[in-house]
C-alpha cells in the first residue's frame, strides 16, 4: 500500500492491482470517504470462491479497466491486467503546490507500457488521474471504475447524455444467483423514466434502498461542449460525490447499480448501496469494442489506437463536498481555478478546482 497526502487530502493506493483503496477528503470539519471498498477484502482468501481474479477479491476505489470487461483479445483477467496485477512506485515527490506519484504497471497491455500518474493539490478536494499507454499496436478499450456506497440511498445528477441504454442480457438473468431489475435491452433520451422488466418505468436518477438488483445501463454523452460530470448526493453521508472527464477522452459513462442483487459468494447479498460510475471509452469487452457495436454505429469512439511511436493518454478527476442538503445537484460548472456545484435546492458550492487539468475540446 502506498499513500500519499497534499493539505486536506490524502490516497492510498493498492500497488498489488492497482487499485484506490482510500481517498479521505478533509472538508467543513470532516473526513468524507467517497470511495467503496467490498467487505470481503479482509476476510481470509481461504474463504473466496477459487478462481477469483484479483480484482474481485481487492475490489476497491477507483481502478484503470484495459480493456474494459471481457479480455477476449489478448489473454488476462476480467478488466485486464491493470485491474488484477502489481504496480511499481516509480516516483512519489512533492510539487509547487501539492503531490504527485507515479505507477507503472509491471505488465504490458497490447505491447504498451501503461503508467499511472496520480496528483493531489493542496486545498483541492480532488485527486487529478491521467492513464498513460506507451508505445505497442492494435487498439485498447478502456474505463475507470469508481465505485461509491451509500448507507440510506441518494440521488444521482449527471451532464447531458444524448442516451441511457441497457444493452444485451441483464447483468443477473438466474433468479436461483440473483436478480436484474430493468428491462433488456431498453433505450431513452432520459434517465427518470426507465423501462423496468415489470413494465413499470424507474427514475434511476433515485437511488432506493428497498430495492434489491444488479443493472447495468450505459450513459452516452451530448454534445454540449464541458466536462462530462456525475454527481451523487448521499443522503446518510452528507456529501456530493464528484466525478469529472473529458467526454472527448472518454464519451461514455456506464452505471454499475449493485443493490444486494447478487446472492452467490463473495457478494452474499451483502454488497447493498453500491454504484459504479464507470466513464470509458469502450463496449462490453474488446473484441466487441474493437469490432462492430452499436457505440461505433452512432458514431462514438470505443477504444484508443495505439502505436509504437505514441504516448496515449486520458485523465479524470474524483473528489467530494460536504453538503447540507441530500437535493440532487443541478449544475457543475468549470472556470479559473474553481468548479461551482449548484443543488436544486438553490445551494452554491464554489470550490478550488484545475480547470485545464481535463483538456476539455482536446484529446490526450
Amino acid at each position: 500500500m502506498v499513500t500519499f497526502k497534499a493539505k486536506g487530502i490524502s490516497v492510498s493506493v493498492d500497488t498489488a492491482v492497482g487499485h484506490i483503496a482510500d481517498l479521505t477528503i478533509e472538508a467543513g470539519g470532516r473526513a468524507l470517504k467517497p470511495l467503496h471498498r467490498a467487505p470481503w477484502i479482509d476476510e481470509p482468501q481461504e474463504t473466496l470462491p477459487h478462481g477469483l481474479p484479483d480484482g474481485v477479491t481487492r475490489l476497491s476505489g477507483d481502478f484503470l479497466c484495459a480493456p474494459f470487461s471481457r479480455s477476449d483479445v489478448e489473454e488476462a483477467p476480467l478488466h485486464g491486467w491493470p485491474a488484477n496485477s502489481p504496480w511499481d512506485l516509480i516516483d512519489s515527490s512533492a510539487t509547487a503546490d501539492g503531490w504527485r506519484a507515479i505507477f507503472r504497471l509491471r505488465r504490458a497491455v497490447m505491447g504498451a507500457a501503461v503508467e499511472k500518474i496520480l496528483t493531489l493539490r493542496d486545498g483541492h478536494p480532488f485527486l487529478y488521474q491521467e492513464h498513460a499507454f506507451i508505445g505497442g499496436a492494435g487498439a485498447i478499450s478502456v474505463a475507470h471504475h469508481p465505485m461509491t456506497v451509500m448507507r440510506e440511498g441518494g440521488h444521482l445528477a449527471f451532464s447531458p447524455k444524448r442516451a441511457v441504454v441497457t444493452d444485451g442480457n441483464p447483468p443477473e438473468p438466474d433468479p436461483a444467483r440473483g436478480r436484474s431489475m430493468l428491462a433488456y435491452p431498453a433505450r431513452r433520451d432520459d434517465s427518470r423514466g426507465f423501462p423496468a422488466k415489470d413494465g413499470t418505468e424507474v427514475d434511476l436518477t433515485d437511488y432506493r434502498m428497498d430495492r434489491h438488483h444488479e443493472d447495468f445501463v450505459t450513459l452516452v454523452e451530448a454534445d454540449h461542449g464541458g466536462p462530462g460530470w456525475s454527481a451523487v448526493s448521499r443522503t446518510a453521508e452528507k456529501d456530493i460525490v464528484l466525478i469529472l472527464k473529458n467526454p472527448a477522452e472518454l464519451p461514455i459513462t456506464m452505471l454499475w447499480i449493485s443493490n444486494g442483487g447478487r446472492d452467490y459468494a463473495p457478494w452474499n447479498g451483502r454488497h447493498r448501496g453500491v454504484l459504479g460510475i464507470e466513464d470509458g471509452r469502450t463496449a462490453v469487452g474488446h473484441a466487441a469494442s474493437l469490432g462492430d457495436n452499436w457505440l461505433k454505429r452512432e458514431g462514438v469512439a470505443t477504444a484508443f489506437e495505439l502505436g509504437p511511436d505514441r504516448r496515449v493518454a486520458f485523465r479524470h478527476v474524483i473528489g467530494a463536498l460536504p453538503a447540507a442538503t441530500d437535493k440532487a445537484v443541478q449544475d457543475v460548472s468549470a472556470a479559473a481555478g474553481q468548479l461551482r456545484v449548484t443543488t436544486a435546492a438553490g445551494t452554491v458550492l464554489d470550490v478550488p478546482y484545475d480547470a485545464q487539468f481535463l483538456r476539455i475540446g482536446g484529446i490526450g
